[in-house]
């Protein structure tokens, strides 16, 4: 009877010869991808076997106990291990040393753990003293073993080992460690085994099998410690998919003057320039070069100290980059001489570098254009088109929001919208600081360098509106708590004061305290060249949102191809246009709400004509009144009282007409086409300014194409009312100007009724766009400008897996998109749909808007090359998986 074999759980690699394969990312991991990658490429890499992901997740799932079979297999690949090294773990005479490594899947620097040296005791290091001569690093490598065991599996603080170190050092008037003798070592091992024993209570283990399973075990607890848990969600890296565990044969680059070891790049990871990028240590392990024990030293140091090995390794680093066709990370070793390759990776690089990077191997001809485009994270984009921080400066982060708009800002803090314009005018730089925006802030808004706000969520009024203007915001900043009146903020021990330095982070959402240094990203040719190549394979268009002209020159630089939304109730808070807007909600009667709309039109006409010039030829898309009307009303009675003087009304009527329009839940309440409906004279208006603008401008030959949106439709016979009115205005404005100008008149499905009864409400309509903000919310439930006090818990806890206000929910709002989609083309096969939520910028949500067919998606003016991008990579995975499934029929 054959023997029955159980689960694989280790993989061997050593000789020239690997159980595994670069390709087994998901299984070893990265790192033990790599080292079976680089073996079967007979590339010099010490023996070892790798622990698989799967082993780590099982042992997790059995409540930290191994899954039956793995030690057994463990220790049968340590045998191959000893076989292939020559030496044996523990052997008196000729001991094997044993490096314990993490390795995901995703490449995450420094986040979880590692151990070197296992298997030093006492025995083994007589042992190795005998065998190297060399009683130095014997006990050099003995307190490094002492000091990671007892801070990374026992978790005693590293600054206590530290602290000794640092302490032997002045005491033998020393700077380095390398100066440290081999007596004073030997002193220093004592003392580290007492800071072991003391933080432990039991004494330094001797048995190596003993070590290396404690080390074992760190390494998979290490997936689940605080720096891997934030390291994933700041990435967006699933926690499911668990750690492999490398377990190597050392290598030693501190044997003496003729050893070192190194990191480096293949490429330089800030540029992109194709040059050898790495550094060096002489007589050093790997984790003073990657820990900052030491001060590094460039690579031509090695070139000129161990040149041979050098040499190995300028074939070695250009053989690995050919064969995986990326810039990669290395780290090396050099022992006696010889060179030994202990790590390549798919290296971290800059957004300009990737760029550079992506081009250049496509000149090469390593890969063609799909690869390059395939390569770049869309995300990354956002470094290329705002200011950021430089990364090589210290800074002090205090307080830590929701990345709301990306980039950089140091400013003066200001707490009002009028201070930021009088300081802005007075050529200060400043940081609006708010508990939350309103419309009526737009003015400091667009004064100020960036915003900070300590309500609100990643859709919320001031989030939206600094993402149109390209303007750095961090919001929903809880931990910060401001005194409007007295002029500061705290946070923590922190009290910050009108006119004192912050700096916010719209990438990461940090608050940093005072001015931290800037670095403005060149948009380079390489930019234009990529997405020249971008626009070859997307499918799907990508719009704007924009309602101002220069916002719209802003998106037409950066490829926009339209307008996908025009928010018409921005344009209504400029100081020589408020009043008549109140005048205008405040009027007992129509007569009164025309007299003052016929104030507004000629400013909203100038608006259109503005946007129509700047966007001519492509279509526009212009949202009617869509905002609770109490949102333009004063708010103090100060300004009551200087609207009832210029309107000549009593102020007392002003008042009780301001209590009477207050709602208790404006956003489900008197908004969208219900003021249409119940104020036709409002929209009459509207429409009247967009066609007039066209008109006029279609006289002077300029191409326009205006697509006129009804806010908020739950029933079709709302848009069928505000439909004929529309088709009303135009066409009589086009009898009146004598000429033709083509329309569509639409609506936004932001409703769910409006998405379940898409068949209808198409009877009505010319085209649809998603309002994916309202319909998160109406989806959900939720306030999308309060639920920034528990929505961060929820993607914490696993509850949701992402926040739906920043990556759209498929199986709720999604499944609603696609039953819009879906019964609208029933009725009308080729209808025009898009989406002209916040979602349009996210990467996840285009890929779902290409999935179910949408036309465009539109999105703030700054997002519009990722959008690009994420359409473009969206088409090229659907090609990939259909040549797939061709290939497998």
């Amino acid at each position: 009877m054959a023997k029955k074999v159980g689960k694989k759980y280790v993989y061997f690699f050593g000789g020239g010869k690997a159980d595994g394969r670069g390709d087994m990312k998901d299984l070893l991991g990265g790192k033990g991808a790599g080292l079976a990658e680089m073996t079967n490429l007979n590339i010099p890499v010490p023996a070892g076997f790798t622990i698989t992901t799967k082993a780590c997740n099982e042992y997790f799932n059995a409540g930290k106990k191994y899954p039956p079979g793995l030690w057994e297999q463990v220790l049968e690949n340590l045998k191959k291990v000893e076989k292939s090294m020559g030496i044996k773990l523990g052997d008196p005479v000729n001991p094997l040393l044993l490096s314990v490594r993490s390795g995901a899947k995703f490449s995450m620097p420094g986040m979880m753990d590692t151990v070197l040296n296992l298997g030093l005791n006492e025995t083994t290091m007589n042992a190795l003293m005998n065998k190297t001569g060399n009683e130095r690093f014997v006990h050099d490598a003995y307190r490094r073993l002492i000091a990671m065991f007892g801070s990374i599996v026992m978790g005693i603080d590293r600054q206590r080992f530290e602290k000794a170190l640092e302490e032997m050092k002045q005491g033998r008037s020393v700077r380095l460690d390398t100066d440290l003798t081999a007596e004073d070592l030997k002193e220093l091992v004592e003392e580290f085994k007492i800071i072991y024993r003391r933080g432990t209570g039991e004494d330094f283990p001797n048995d190596p099998l003993e070590q290396l399973k404690k080390a074992v075990n760190a390494v998979f607890g290490s997936w689940f410690g605080e720096r891997a848990a934030k390291y994933r969600k700041l990435n967006d890296i699933p926690d499911n998919l668990g750690t492999a565990c490398n377990v190597q044969s050392m290598v030693f680059g501190n044997l003496g003057e003729n050893s070192g070891t190194g990191v480096g790049f293949t490429r330089d990871p800030s540029t992109g320039r194709n040059k050898f990028f790495a550094e060096c240590l002489i007589n050093a392990q790997g984790e003073d070069v990657v820990a900052g024990i030491r001060t590094p030293l460039k690579i031509e140091e090695l070139k000129s100290r161990l040149p041979k090995a050098y040499k190995e390794l300028n074939t070695i680093y250009r053989k690995l980059e050919k064969h995986y066709k990326d810039m990669l990370d290395i780290e090396f070793t050099v022992q006696d001489g010889k060179l030994y390759m202990l790590q390549t990776r798919v290296g971290k690089r800059t957004a300009a570098a990737a760029l550079k990077i992506a081009i250049d191997m496509v000149k090469e001809k390593l890969i063609d254009k799909k690869t390059a485009i395939l390569r770049i994270d869309p995300q990354q984009l956002d470094q290329l088109l705002h200011p950021m921080i430089d990364p090589k400066a210290p800074t002090e982060v205090i307080a830590k929001g929701l990345p709301a708009s990306p980039g950089a800002a140091v400013g003066k803090v200001v707490f009002t919208a009028e201070d930021a314009e009088k300081a802005a005018d007075r050529g200060e730089k400043v940081i609006l600081v708010r508990a939350e925006t309103s419309p009526e802030d737009i003015g400091g808004m667009n004064a100020a360098q960036g915003i900070l706000t300590a309500r609100g969520g990643m859709t919320s009024h001031a989030a939206v509106v600094a993402r149109g203007m390209g303007k750095c915001c961090v919001a929903g900043c809880g931990a910060i708590n401001i005194s409007e009146v007295r002029k500061y903020f705290t946070v923590n021990d922190h009290e910050i004061r009108e006119g004192e330095y912050i700096t916010l982070n719209g990438t990461t959402g940090e608050v940093i305290l005072g001015q931290a240094p800037l670095v403005t990203p060149e948009l380079t040719g390489d930019f234009s060249t990529f997405m020249k190549w971008v626009d070859e394979f997307r499918k799907l268009g990508v719009r704007t949102n924009s309602d101002t002209s220069a916002d719209s020159k802003v998106a037409r630089k950066f490829g926009a191809e339209g307008i996908g939304l025009c928010r018409t109730e921005h344009m209504f808070f400029a100081p020589e246009r408020i009043s008549a807007v109140r005048e205008m909600i405040l009027s007992d009667d129509t007569e009164g709400r025309k007299k003052a709309l016929a104030k507004i039109l000629p400013f909203q006409k100038s608006d259109f004509k503005e946007i129509f010039e700047v966007m001519k030829g492509l279509p526009v898309t212009i949202r009617l009144l869509d905002p609770p009307l109490h949102e333009f009303l004063p708010h103090t009675d100060e300004e009551l009282r200087t609207l009832a003087h210029s309107m000549e009304v009593p102020f007392e009527k002003l008042k009780m007409r301001n209590k009477a329009l207050e709602e208790f839940n404006p956003m489900l309440g008197h908004r969208g086409c219900r003021l249409g409906v119940t104020y036709p004279e409002i929209y009459e208006m509207q429409v009247k300014a967009i066609m007039e603008a066209a008109c006029e401008l279609a006289k002077k030959k300029i191409r326009v194409i205006p697509e006129i949106m009804i806010p908020l439709v739950g029933h079709v016979n709302e848009l069928k009312m505000m439909r004929e009115l529309t088709v009303n205005v135009c066409d009589e404005i086009q009898r009146n100007y004598r000429i033709k100008v083509n329309y569509t008149v639409g609506t936004m499905i932001e409703l769910p009724r409006a998405a379940i009864t898409a068949d209808e409400i198409a009877t009505q309509a010319d085209f649809y766009s998603f309002g994916t903000n309202d319909l998160t919310q109406t989806t959900f439930g939720l306030s999308r400008d309060d639920a920034g006090r528990f929505l961060p818990y929820y993607v914490e806890k696993g509850i949701l897996e992402n926040d739906p206000f920043v990556t759209l929910d498929l199986n709720g709002t999604g499944l609603l998109m696609k039953i819009g989609v879906d019964k609208g083309r029933k009725v009308k096969k080729n209808m025009k749909m898009g989406i002209c939520g916040e979602h349009g910028g996210d990467p996840k949500s285009v890929e779902f808007c290409h999935k179910i067919g949408l036309d465009y998606v539109s999105c703030s003016p700054y997002r519009v090359p990722i959008a690009r991008l994420a359409a473009a990579q969206a088409a090229l995975k659907e090609k990939t998986k259909k040549d797939l499934s061709r290939s497998t029929v």
